[in-house]
């Protein structure tokens, strides 16, 4: 019996361990699909080269556990020692220990509050990092003209922020860049879109002055792609300012923190990025007010130093009469003189006679009038200036003025599309078939239904 034994064991061949170990780990992998497991994180491990080890345990049992780092580069948030935790994974065996255990693929925080406590632990490493300091802000700016929005196209969101800034401000552009806002894809192609439109700025495509990332207001689940680390990292790297507009009033998430700047609302966000042009409108007031209260002040000045040369121009007479009796005194010096020194003097009395003529008053009188003349011509003359430069300058704030209106637009040939409430149609899409539309011309209004789209 023994010698048979021997015989039938010699007679098979015999597996190496590492062959063993693969044709396991080949029977395992077969055998089971991905399976679901849920249990609590034990000896974890962050390797250099960015892969996890550690065990999944309950009150009875435990399993190794790896996740490789293309995986977990994907997870919202790094797990810790006794977090509880739902993973996907499949099952295996590591030939090279011969040990069971499972290949995770995906990992989140299991149990009340997993999303919460996820929320707060990339709260904390991202402020720990410097990126919700008032340092690393941008300024917004309260009157662009180029404004980017990172949305879903068909949300009511997107809807909110362009009827703002039609009623705000028509002169601004809206540039859209479509994104889904919810589900596993969200987040990655919420961050391209800020990238991308940084990255179009930068490069002088499009001139964009802010961006806009954001949606309508919902649950922790809903809003959880703006909760990603990946989203706060695009928009702490933007050059572009950028608005973070999440939810409505009450709703909170990291985008908020890292964005330069947060609005409530998504409509809130087109507020703080735009100017209403009835202020526009009241500033212009303001400024053509100024500028004839300033035009009727340098008016009356001018008048007033008119009124002030005109006071110190000295009439002639007190000048005659001053010379008159400067002569009477000559005179009757040079009288004296020539009854006293008569034949000494007469050369002396012939020198002051032409002395006197030199210094008659009447030239004196005419040169001052002509000195006078000149004056008042050169007053005129800058009086005249002054008016023209005004009544110029008023004429052409007048003119600006009425070019901004829309009768301007509809005498160029443009016309002006409502619908049967009144609102101004922007977009073909928006009426459908049936609509009874009114158009507005530069004389005239027309009535017309809506009886196809044309592309283009």
């Amino acid at each position: 019996m023994q010698s048979h034994v021997q015989s039938e064991n010699h007679s098979k061949t015999a597996l190496s361990v590492t062959e063993l170990n693969r044709e396991a780990k080949y029977l395992l992998e077969g055998h089971f699909d991905r399976v679901i497991v849920e249990g609590e994180i034990g000896n974890f491990t962050a390797a250099s080269s960015g892969h996890w080890y550690f065990s999944l345990k309950d009150a009875n049992a435990q399993v190794r556990c790896a996740m490789f780092r293309r995986a977990n580069s994907r997870v919202n948030v790094r797990p810790q020692q006794g977090d509880s935790v739902r993973i996907r994974a499949r099952v295996s065996i590591y030939e090279g220990r011969g040990e069971f255990q499972l290949v995770c693929e995906h990992l989140e925080l299991a149990g009340a509050g997993a999303l919460q406590i996820a929320f707060e632990r990339l709260k904390k490493r991202l402020s720990e990092e410097g990126l919700f300091t008032v340092e690393s802000k941008q300024a917004v700016p309260h009157d662009a003209t180029h404004v980017g929005v990172v949305t879903s196209a068909t949300g009511a969101a997107l809807q909110d922020i362009l009827t703002v800034l039609e009623r705000r401000s028509p002169h601004t552009k809206v540039y859209v860049f479509p994104v889904a806002v919810q589900g596993e894809v969200a987040a990655e192609q919420i961050a391209a879109a800020i990238a991308q439109a940084d990255r179009l700025t930068t490069n002088g495509v499009i001139p964009l002055d802010v961006l806009i990332v954001g949606r309508g207001g919902g649950s922790l689940e809903d809003l959880w792609a703006f909760n990603e680390e990946i989203v706060a990292r695009a928009l702490s790297a933007s050059r572009v300012a950028t608005v973070s507009a999440v939810g409505h009033e009450v709703d909170f998430s990291i985008a908020d923190l890292t964005a330069d700047a947060r609005a409530a609302t998504p409509s809130a966000a087109a507020e703080l990025v735009s100017t209403d042009q009835d202020e526009r409108f009241q500033q212009l007031d303001m400024l053509t007010s100024g500028m004839i209260r300033s035009v009727t002040r340098r008016l009356t000045a001018v008048s007033q130093q008119l009124l002030s040369l005109n006071r110190r121009i000295r009439h002639p007479r007190h000048a005659l009469e001053q010379k008159s009796q400067t002569l009477k005194r000559h005179s009757d010096t040079l009288r004296r003189e020539i009854i006293r020194h008569l034949m000494n003097q007469r050369r002396r009395g012939a020198q002051l006679t032409s002395r006197l003529g030199a210094q008659h008053p009447q030239r004196q009188l005419l040169l001052s009038r002509r000195y006078c003349h000149q004056l008042s011509h050169q007053l005129y003359q800058q009086v005249n200036q002054k008016l023209n430069g005004a009544r110029t300058e008023l004429t052409y704030k007048v003119k600006l003025l009425a070019s901004l209106g829309p009768e301007q637009t509809l005498e160029r040939g443009y016309a002006v599309v409502t619908d049967s409430q009144g609102n101004v149609l922007t977009d073909s899409r928006v009426a459908k078939m049936g609509d009874a539309l009114n158009i507005r011309l530069r004389s005239g209004k027309l009535s017309t239904e809506v009886t196809g789209h044309l592309e283009g």
